[in-house]
């Protein structure tokens, strides 16, 4: 079998938070999914706006087979939403073979995504290199916040020991667009919290199951960017930067430091 270059190594690397993160987190609530599905799934938490759970994602493909699956830590405060994970414990059939040993090579097994609505910016914290990529939301994401919740009792079931009231959410906004989701609601002392959510994007079901559901405020400070990384604001650079520090790759003289003919 060829082995694969480190290039195109470091390229699955750095694709695997769109793998494990597109797909997982255009799911999340809050999390920088497609424009207006994450703004209005915020909704879904209703009047808690603060809280910290352990969160395992799974994606189904149309045959109802998993795609992907991961744990995951995510934090919610005031809008603001920080998901860490470890890339290596993602498991599935769109794991490329050796992919996690290409994650620790490069030191991108862990990861924080942090997205700040206040300041219109979502972050991608790498604390293996302290890389860090600052990247603007979509307009639509931070804009497309009026949506319409329509939510239908469709039973009752107990997830983990908490009595939940399964629910079909719907979303429309004043341009006619909709979205639906299912969401189990703990009738308990959880009050009211999504213990599951699931949507379905195109072929795809996502689900969402939280555990360990904290309904304190977090630390702020988990929701600013960690000091002393260097930044960028694309995985381009990101990746080159990568490739000088391993020495696989001499960065192009400039001009002025070109040796005279």
């Amino acid at each position: 079998m060829k082995t694969l270059s480190l290039g195109i190594r470091l390229k699955i690397a750095l694709a695997l938070p769109l793998l494990c993160g597109g797909g997982v987190m255009a799911q999340m609530p809050g999390a920088g999914g497609p424009a207006g599905l994450d703004t209005a799934m915020l909704k879904l938490f209703g009047d808690i706006k603060a809280f910290s759970a352990k969160a395992q994602v799974r994606i189904l493909d149309d045959s109802q087979q998993e795609v992907i699956s991961m744990p995951m830590d995510f934090a919610m405060l005031d809008g603001n939403v920080r998901i860490d994970m470890d890339l290596t414990q993602a498991k599935g059939s769109s794991m490329p073979a050796g992919a996690a040993d290409s994650l620790k090579q490069f030191g991108m097994a862990q990861l924080s995504s942090i997205t700040r609505r206040d300041k219109k910016l979502t972050y991608v914290a790498y604390p293996g290199p302290k890389m860090l990529l600052s990247m603007p939301l979509p307009t639509e994401a931070t804009t497309n916040s009026e949506a319409k919740m329509e939510k239908t009792a469709q039973g009752k079931e107990d997830l983990d020991g908490h009595p939940c009231v399964k629910n079909k959410v719907v979303f429309r906004d004043d341009s006619g667009k909709s979205l639906e989701a299912l969401a189990w609601y703990a009738t308990d002392d959880l009050k009211d919290f999504p213990l599951q959510i699931q949507t379905k994007e195109k072929e795809n079901t996502s689900i969402v199951r939280f555990s360990q559901v904290k309904l304190a405020k977090p630390d702020a400070k988990q929701f600013d960017p960690p000091a002393g990384y260097t930044q960028y604001s694309n995985q381009q650079e990101l990746m080159q930067a990568i490739m000088i520090k391993m020495g696989q790759e001499t960065p192009p003289k400039s001009p002025e430091t070109e040796p005279k003919k």
